[in-house]
């Protein structure tokens, strides 16, 4: 049945994906506000979906940032990504420059306001990086970083870039780290039924020294996601 599922949802996301992505081309010529619109449109449909065709629901867990802050999100699954866009306010997600080339889906990221960085680009990366955080900072919009740079296995050892620490020291911002389970029910393109958390964890204040905030990051995230990977396990094993 999961697999019948999954398939039934591939459908879904590929006809979702395509009917939206041609319908919001005017968005091109409007305001980028628009875009971010239509965006938030495509996430709003594909949760939904996943809800009714694979069983697949979640839930919000802490305070939702607002305004101007660095939101940092354990990364393993596309799931994070399209929650993440709805759930904050016209967010600035930092994502591979490789995605800008994908047909729609990178021409509307782009369009978006994304923050797309080159990871081979090392001090450069970091400085440009930085220069289109301040910019959406000053715009009042969250700038969304995955510290760990790729999605990672739930058992996966933890593997955070020097990235997130530079980014949060040229902004002076305070940090928000975001736990979730996402990856033991997206599993690549089997989605099992279950419920998905995300969780807001406490902010980490501006100011810190580089050490001391990655360690306070690592700490705080991973201890909260193994306690949402364990809770997503006996979830499965009761289904």
């Amino acid at each position: 049945m999961t697999v019948f599922r999954s398939v039934l949802y591939f459908l879904w996301f590929a006809i979702v994906s395509v009917a939206i992505h041609l319908a919001a081309l005017p968005a091109f010529v409007l305001p980028r506000r628009a875009t971010v619109w239509a965006s938030k449109r495509w996430s709003a449909v594909l949760l939904w979906g996943l809800k009714a065709i694979a069983g697949l629901d979640y839930e919000v867990r802490g305070e939702i940032p607002q305004g101007g802050v660095l939101v940092a999100a354990k990364h393993m699954s596309m799931w994070d990504t399209i929650t993440l866009y709805l759930l904050l306010d016209d967010a600035a997600i930092v994502v591979k420059r490789e995605l800008l080339s994908i047909p729609f889906y990178g021409w509307y990221i782009n369009r978006a306001g994304v923050i797309a960085i080159d990871r081979s680009g090392h001090a450069g990366a970091l400085r440009r990086m930085a220069a289109q955080g301040r910019a959406a900072m000053a715009a009042g919009r969250p700038i969304v970083i995955f510290p760990e740079g790729t999605r990672k296995n739930p058992d996966a050892p933890p593997d955070y870039k020097p990235g997130v620490a530079g980014l949060y020291g040229q902004l002076g911002v305070a940090c928000v780290p975001v736990a979730l389970n996402s990856g033991l029910f997206w599993t690549g393109f089997l989605k099992k039924p279950g419920r998905i958390v995300i969780e807001f964890l406490p902010a980490i204040p501006a100011g810190l020294k580089r050490a001391e905030f990655m360690r306070t990051l690592q700490e705080r995230t991973e201890t909260a996601t193994a306690r949402l990977i364990a809770e997503g396990r006996e979830l499965l094993r009761s289904a």
